[in-house]
């Protein structure tokens, strides 16, 4: 078990205020301007071990860049993330699950794990782009 430190905590602690995914350096920026002295480095590092432990959700954006939050959902999950706010909802694939087990059976695999996180516009910000916003 990782010893807790309190650069960790702060980055926990950074990722339990956020909505939706940030990447690390939109957290480590956050922290710095609340006047945390913490590293980038550090923030990388709190990170990984949070989403290594389950603590936090991590994915990757269409532009490859790895995004973080704090998990809400224990075990196995997918997601609809909003290209523009980052809202993000927790959604059930069964039928993403069912097809994954098939088509490594087929091809003769066990074990397999996938990855599928969904990303679109949400319905305020479809409002928003189409110029109809409310209000």
């Amino acid at each position: 078990m990782k010893r807790q430190t309190w650069q960790r905590e702060a980055v926990r602690d950074a990722l339990d205020r956020t909505e939706g995914f940030i990447s690390a350096q939109a957290l480590h920026a956050a922290l710095h301007e609340g006047g945390s002295p913490i590293g980038l480095a550090t923030v990388y590092r709190a990170l990984a071990d949070l989403a290594t432990t389950g603590d936090a959700d991590s994915l990757q954006s269409p532009e490859g860049e790895a995004l973080y939050r704090a998990c809400s959902t224990t075990g196995h999950h997918h997601h609809l993330i909003c290209r523009s706010c980052g809202r993000t909802v927790e959604i059930a694939a069964d039928e993403v699950e069912q097809w994954a087990k098939q088509v490594a059976a087929q091809h003769g695999f066990t074990d397999a794990a996938h990855v599928v996180d969904v990303f679109g516009l949400c319905a305020e910000c479809t409002r928003r782009a189409a110029g109809d916003s409310p209000g």
